[in-house]
C-alpha cells in the first residue's frame, strides 16, 4: 500500500506532496518551511529517502536542498536544470525505489521550463500518481513565458507535447498531482477545482482538446502580468538556499517604528483591513496576513528593502514570517504586537481612512461629487468592464506610479477589497484623501454605476 499526503501553501497557490510507503517516502517540490515536510513524515513514521524537484521554481524558495541535507535523502534534480550545488541528476525515464514494490519514474514534461520532468509514482510497475509541478494541471498547464521572452512560444508548444505525453503514457484513472494552479501566478489561466486524474484533463484541459496551433494562440494570449520577485527565485533556488530562520524578529517600540519609517524602510501592519482603515500608524503599508500577502508584499516592495511587521499577536506575525520566507524574504527587522496605540510615540496620533461600498460611490457620483475612482485591477481583469471615468493603475505599478493619481479624494477599489485596502494605505501613506471600496465588484453593477465593456468607448 502507498500514500500520498499534500502539504499546502495557500498564500502562494502552490502544493507539495510527501508520497511513499510503510517505511520511506519521496518528497516533491518541497517548501521553504522543512519543518512541515518532516513533521509530516513523522507523523507517518516513514524516512524520507528522496527529495525531488519538477524544475527549478520561478516563483518560490525551495526547501529541497537544505530538506535532503536535514535527512540525508537523495536530491533528485532534472538534469537540465543548471544549478551550483551537488545532487542527483535525473533524466528521462530514470527510476529509484522508494519502497517496497513502489518507484518514481521520471518523464521529461518541457514547457514550463525547458528541463521540466514531472514523476510518475509506480506500484508495482503501474503508475498510480502523476506528480506534474508546472506541466499538467487542473484544467490548464503551467506558464511558459517565465524563463525567457525568446522561448515562451516554443516551450508552448512544448507544453502541449508534454501534456499529450503524459495523458498517452498515464492510464485515465491516474491522479494529476501539480505544484501549481491553486491561485499561483505560475498558472497560466485560472484551474477550477482542487482534485483531477488523467482522463477527467483529457476530456475538458485546452492542452488535449486543441490542436498545438489552437492551444499555443490561447494559451500566449491570455498570459497575465508576472510578480516582480518571480525574478530573485530562480537565481535563488539555482543557486542553492540557505537554511531558513524562523526564530522571532527582535520587538521594536514607537520610537524605533518611527525611525524606520524615517529611513525608509516598509512598515507592515497585517491585521484586517478594517482594523487598519480605523486605526493605524501613519506611514505603513496594510498587507492583510490572511490575504495573499507574500505574492503581494514580495511583488510592491523594492526587493532587500527591510521590514517591520505589525499584527494582533505573535503568532500572526509567526505566520507571516514562515509565509515570506517562502519567497526569499527571510528575516523581519523587527514587530510589534498588540494595541496599535503602543505603536505610536506619546502625544501622536493614529491615522485613519474610510471604508464604502459602490452604492456609496453611486451616491456620491449622482450627488455631483467631484472625486477620482482607482481601480486597481490587473489589465485582464479591467477588460471585462471598468467604471465609466476611473483611473486604472495596477495594484502592482502603483507604488511607483502614485505620482499619476489625479488630484482629490480617491475612491480606490479592486475586485473584492484587499488590493483595495493596500492601494488605501499606499495612498495614504503620501498624505491623499481615500475611501477603500470594500466591496464585490458585481456590486458595482447593482449600485447603478455606469460600466464601460470591451468595443465600447468612454
Amino acid at each position: 500500500m502507498f500514500f500520498v499526503d499534500t502539504l499546502e501553501s495557500e498564500g502562494l497557490g502552490n502544493r507539495s506532496y510527501l508520497a511513499g510507503g510503510s517505511d520511506a517516502a519521496v518528497v516533491i517540490d518541497p517548501p521553504r518551511d522543512i519543518d512541515r515536510v518532516i513533521a509530516a513524515a513523522a507523523r507517518r513514521g516513514v524516512r524520507i529517502a528522496f527529495v525531488a524537484e519538477t524544475h527549478v521554481h520561478n516563483d518560490y524558495v525551495t526547501g529541497g536542498l537544505e530538506l535532503a541535507r536535514v535527512t540525508g535523502a537523495a536530491y533528485l534534480v532534472p538534469a537540465g536544470a543548471r544549478v551550483s550545488f551537488p545532487r542527483t541528476s535525473v533524466a528521462d525515464g530514470d527510476t529509484v525505489a522508494v519502497d517496497e514494490g513502489l518507484g518514481l519514474r521520471a518523464i521529461a514534461t518541457p514547457g514550463h521550463t525547458p528541463h521540466h520532468t514531472s514523476y510518475a509514482l509506480t506500484e508495482d510497475g503501474r503508475g498510480v500518481a502523476a506528480f506534474t509541478g508546472g506541466s499538467l494541471l487542473i484544467g490548464t498547464v503551467g506558464r511558459p513565458d517565465l524563463v525567457e521572452p525568446r522561448l515562451t512560444e516554443r516551450l508552448a508548444r512544448a507544453q502541449h507535447a508534454s501534456a499529450h505525453r503524459l495523458a498517452h503514457e498515464l492510464d485515465d484513472e491516474v491522479p494529476v498531482l501539480p505544484t501549481h494552479g491553486f491561485g499561483s501566478f505560475c498558472s497560466s489561466s485560472q484551474t477550477e477545482g482542487d482534485a483531477t486524474t488523467i482522463g477527467k484533463e483529457r476530456e475538458t484541459n485546452d492542452a488535449l482538446t486543441l490542436d498545438a496551433d489552437t492551444f499555443v494562440a490561447r494559451t500566449l494570449a491570455g498570459l497575465d502580468d508576472v510578480p516582480a520577485y518571480y525574478a530573485h527565485m530562480g537565481p535563488a533556488n539555482a543557486a542553492g538556499p540557505a537554511p531558513v530562520d524562523l526564530t522571532p524578529p527582535r520587538r521594536a517600540d514607537a520610537e524605533e517604528i518611527t525611525s524606520r519609517l524615517a529611513a525608509g524602510e516598509w512598515v507592515v501592519d497585517l491585521r484586517s483591513r478594517t482594523a487598519f482603515a480605523e486605526r493605524h500608524v501613519a506611514g505603513s503599508f496594510n498587507f492583510e496576513g490572511e490575504g495573499k500577502l507574500a505574492t503581494y508584499l514580495a511583488w510592491l516592495i523594492p526587493w532587500g528593502k527591510p521590514v517591520t511587521l505589525l499584527a494582533d499577536t505573535p503568532a500572526q506575525v509567526a505566520d507571516a514570517q514562515r509565509e515570506l520566507a517562502r519567497v526569499g524574504i527571510d528575516r523581519p527587522a523587527a514587530a510589534a504586537t498588540g494595541d496599535p496605540a503602543a505603536w505610536v510615540r506619546e502625544g501622536e496620533e493614529l491615522a485613519s481612512f474610510p471604508r464604502a461600498r459602490f452604492a456609496d460611490l453611486a451616491d456620491v457620483r449622482e450627488r455631483g461629487g467631484d472625486v477620482v475612482v482607482l481601480d486597481v485591477r490587473r489589465d485582464s481583469e479591467r477588460a471585462d468592464g471598468h467604471i465609466d471615468g476611473s483611473v486604472h493603475i495596477p495594484i502592482h505599478e502603483l507604488h511607483d506610479r502614485i505620482g499619476e493619481v489625479p488630484p482629490g479624494t480617491v475612491w480606490v477599489h479592486c475586485a473584492g477589497g484587499m488590493r483595495a485596502a493596500i492601494a488605501a494605505s499606499l495612498l495614504d501613506a503620501t498624505g491623499r484623501d481615500v475611501v477603500a471600496v470594500d466591496d464585490g465588484f458585481d456590486a458595482a453593477i447593482e449600485a447603478g454605476l455606469a460600466l464601460t465593456h470591451p468595443g465600447d468607448t468612454d
